[in-house]
């Protein structure tokens, strides 16, 4: 626990140093570019948050990755913990015959469990604190219904292989689920990165250049049209910068989407929250820069 404290703590100082000295760098930059002190400010203070929050998320994701590669290689262990005590060796033994590298890094937490039984500690004790350790739900209600089968007087082996083998038909269940909602991932990703932001780029550049060609029109030259021209009180900027706003916003929660469809957790999508931005800013500010010449041409701007 206090190496894992301390590790957190050694997380936040490096991001939060980290974020400030960019931030700085950033604002200093602006501030000789633009010659204003307000988001100069706004910089220094929301870059090291920003910081924080992606240091943050990688290590809960790194943390998810470890839990996710002690799930798959369970049924092994136990696989092969059966097959020891069917050969005749003790609990304590069979546990550290089982530890194997390919088993990483569940093999560290095996190896650490069946010391424990070998120096006194009850089994049950022993393999709660392994769920305890490995923070895992399905690693942790697998262990239970072993200890509940031991309790009852069942055969340990035969427990370990039936539990094995019933751990490896969810994991192929969950991945045939996964296969199955491949096209709906596909689908968002598609229209949050492409679709919305070409949308966006298109209507903010149609109403900057209406906004543009109505703005210069006699206020009693439209008469005879089915609706009335009068002062645009909304900039085209503000409509542009709602459209950033809306696609960034769009962009995080579709993650988020992503993340829960294709992995079970809303955490997970965050992988995904870099290259949706990356892409849909970049659709959004080239359907600008592609159509705005043309559109300006089109209307004589």
């Amino acid at each position: 626990m206090k190496k894992q404290r301390l590790e957190k703590d050694k997380i936040r100082k490096k991001s939060l140093s980290l974020g400030i000295l960019i931030g700085l760098i950033i604002s200093i930059i602006y501030f000789i570019i633009k010659r204003t002190i307000i988001p100069s400010a706004i910089i220094i203070i929301a870059t090291p948050i920003l910081f924080y929050v992606y240091f943050l998320f990688r290590n809960s994701l790194k943390k998810s990755a470890r839990i996710r590669k002690m799930e798959e290689v369970f049924p092994d262990f136990l696989q092969l913990m059966s097959s020891n005590l069917r050969a005749g060796i003790i609990i304590d033994r069979a546990m550290l015959l089982s530890v194997k590298e390919e088993f990483h890094p569940l093999d560290k937490e095996i190896q650490l469990t069946g010391r424990e039984i070998a120096t006194g500690k009850e089994i049950e004790e022993a393999l709660l604190d392994m769920s305890k350790r490995i923070k895992s739900d399905k690693i942790h209600k697998t262990i239970l219904l072993i200890l509940s089968g031991i309790r009852a007087g069942g055969n340990i082996a035969t427990l370990l292989e039936e539990t094995s083998v019933n751990m490896r038909e969810r994991g192929f269940i969950e991945k045939r689920a996964a296969s199955n909602v491949l096209m709906y991932v596909i689908f968002i990703f598609v229209a949050v990165a492409f679709g919305g932001p070409f949308l966006f780029g298109l209507s903010t550049l149609l109403v900057g250049t209406l906004t543009g060609l109505l703005s210069g029109m006699p206020a009693g030259g439209a008469t005879n049209l089915p609706f009335t021209m009068s002062d645009i009180t909304i900039s085209a900027d503000f409509i542009k910068y709602f459209a950033l706003v809306f696609i960034v916003v769009t962009d995080i929660l579709a993650s988020m989407i992503l993340g829960l469809v294709n992995r079970g957790e809303e955490k997970e999508g965050i992988r995904y929250l870099i290259p949706l931005l990356a892409i849909s800013l970049g659709v959004f500010f080239l359907i600008r820069l592609g159509l705005g010449g043309f559109m300006q041409g089109l209307f004589g701007g």
